[in-house]
């Protein structure tokens, strides 16, 4: 590990954000490109400009070439937004001011065990967003952006074949369900989250129903899905969401939690983002069921199912 290199990894961070910004990986999607004629096309100061790409260069995103001309690396290939498994949307997300002011506050986090980002601007992230439609649609975009990755790994690895209805709870716009719909053709589904996010939301043979899951969601499913949601929120609250949908069960319909296990690689930074702007954690598996039993659910197993998660099952 190159300790200087991680210790700068801010600068990199937000070079990539400036660069997303403008969309320097879709300007270069067809070939190579002068630094001024990028500047002219997306309204930058022409050798700043010259100054960010070198510097992308240098750390592999972009290769430099003869007469201040850049080209996209296979790397950088992964910045353009179009493309699967983009990091477009994440690297816009990464640089937004509330987020990396909040970041700029681990210590407190630290020292605390409570959340930056509430301190710091008298509201909790999701109040944040939802009064600020700029803030809420770039943060959409990278949850729609991050779950597009994984979403054929879940649907193809995991059996809801053998259920008929799904309910798709904090399922944001929906790529979710709209996966496990098209994988799984007898399934029926529904999208649940706030009325603000799915307010123009619509998807064949998919039900969209607005609310909050700390007050109710939608009855008749057999299994409800809560992907990257329980991860957000401390024990308190998430018992509290797994209790509303323990509420809406019948029969032997299940609740299945899509995480990240700690032993992912990526885990544990994901859990200091979470102790940053949220105060929830990543946990493990007997802490999903020791979450499960105080909603009084029954902890049914968890499947690993590729890239670092694995579901989290309960009756």
């Amino acid at each position: 590990m190159d300790l200087r290199r991680a210790v700068n990894g801010y600068q990199v961070s937000q070079a990539l954000h400036v660069a997303a910004v403008l969309g320097i990986a879709d300007l270069l999607a067809d070939g190579s490109r002068s630094s001024d004629d990028l500047a002219a096309t997306c309204g930058a100061h022409p050798d700043s400009l010259y100054r960010l790409l070198r510097a992308l260069a240098s750390i592999g995103v972009l290769e430099a070439q003869p007469e201040r001309r850049f080209a996209l690396t296979e790397v950088g290939e992964e910045l353009r937004s179009n493309v699967p498994g983009s990091e477009h949307a994440h690297a816009i997300f990464i640089g937004r001011d509330y987020h990396w002011n909040a970041w700029s506050h681990l210590e407190q986090s630290v020292r605390t065990g409570e959340p930056a980002f509430p301190s710091l601007y008298g509201k909790s992230v999701w109040e944040y967003r939802a009064e600020d439609p700029e803030e809420s649609a770039i943060f959409d975009r990278w949850m729609t952006a991050n779950t597009e990755t994984v979403n054929d790994v879940i649907a193809g690895t995991y059996d809801f074949s053998r259920f008929r209805h799904v309910v798709d709870v904090g399922g944001g716009r929906g790529s979710l369900i709209s996966a496990i719909v098209r994988a799984h053709p007898g399934v029926r589904g529904t999208l649940f989250d706030q009325a603000h996010v799915v307010a123009d939301v619509e998807i064949d043979g998919v039900e969209v129903v607005g609310g909050s899951f700390f007050e109710a969601v939608p009855r008749g499913g057999d299994a409800y899905v809560l992907k990257s949601i329980i991860h957000d929120w401390g024990d308190d609250e998430a018992i509290a969401i797994l209790r509303t949908c323990a509420a809406a069960l019948d029969g032997d319909a299940h609740v299945l939690l899509v995480e990240r296990d700690l032993t992912a690689p990526a885990a544990s930074w994901l859990d200091l983002q979470m102790l940053v702007m949220l105060g929830g954690r990543e946990r493990t598996e007997d802490e999903y069921a020791a979450l499960f039993r105080a909603a009084g659910l029954e902890p049914a197993g968890a499947t690993p199912i590729g890239a670092g998660l694995s579901v989290f099952e309960a009756r």
